[in-house]
């Protein structure tokens, strides 16, 4: 059974992005982590994170500190030399409903690659 993880709250903070170079020498990668705060009393805070150039070049596009979003995810866990990582990982993120309409982008996107074989339309701004 899969259920979809959703947060909705307003972007804090936006550190700089992280970049690195592949495992095999073939260039480099980066990911961009974003925390939100959904208002919550307790457990409030949530460090989303977006993998790949073409994905964080698309959340800085779109988002920026202050806006109230909506953040569609999966939770990822890696195990490392016997020690445990888990990360938020973020594949849609949009305007949240309840936010003004004086945000320039007020149309979803998301951050998931299209699937293999799809045609992607020309028209999309990213």
């Amino acid at each position: 059974m899969s259920t979809e993880l959703k947060v909705t709250g307003k972007i804090t903070a936006i550190p700089e992005k992280i970049t690195g170079e592949k495992k095999d020498g073939s260039g480099t990668w980066e990911k961009q982590i974003f925390i939100v705060d959904n208002g919550a009393e307790y457990n409030n805070l949530f460090a989303f994170e977006v993998f790949g150039e073409e994905k964080v070049a698309n959340f800085h596009q779109y988002n920026k500190v202050g806006y109230s979003v909506d953040v569609k995810f999966n939770i990822s866990t890696n195990e490392w030399k016997g020690k445990y990582f888990t990360s938020l990982q973020a594949w849609s993120v949009f305007k949240a409903e309840a936010e003004s309409e004086d945000r320039a982008a007020t149309e979803p996107y998301d951050l998931k690659p299209p699937r293999q074989g799809a045609t992607v339309d020309a028209d999309l701004p990213f």
